[in-house]
């Protein structure tokens, strides 16, 4: 099975300019080499700024209305995702709760299955 785990934004994280810490950084590559290397990931990204992205508001016939961003509804937001391999949520759940950072700092990681 595969699952999409999105790493939800937090105002901090979603701020323009943006950057983990070398620590940080460090602790999160060695985390994505481990799940490389065990052959779980898919695909791991992060991503930038809401401020640098749009939203595309569909509403029936009419036309489809451009929001860009940045968006005041972080808890809304994916800072991060990766699509990683696993037998079960169970599993996939254990796992990320030993991503970096689960110690020190507050946030949330949704997984979902990817349906197939």
């Amino acid at each position: 099975m595969r699952f999409l785990v999105m790493v939800k934004a937090e105002a901090e994280t979603d701020a323009p300019g943006f950057q983990p810490t070398a620590t940080e950084l460090a602790e999160m590559a060695q985390f994505n080499d481990r799940l490389f290397r065990e052959g779980r990931v898919e695909y791991a990204e992060g991503l930038t700024s809401s401020a640098e992205g749009a939203r595309i508001l569909f509403h029936g016939e009419a036309e489809p209305k451009v929001v860009d961003g940045p968006f005041a509804e972080t808890k809304e937001l994916i800072a991060g995702f990766w699509v990683l391999k696993g037998e079960s949520l169970e599993e996939v759940v254990a796992l990320m709760k030993q991503a970096p950072g689960c110690e020190t700092r507050t946030g949330v990681l949704e997984i979902r299955p990817i349906d197939e």
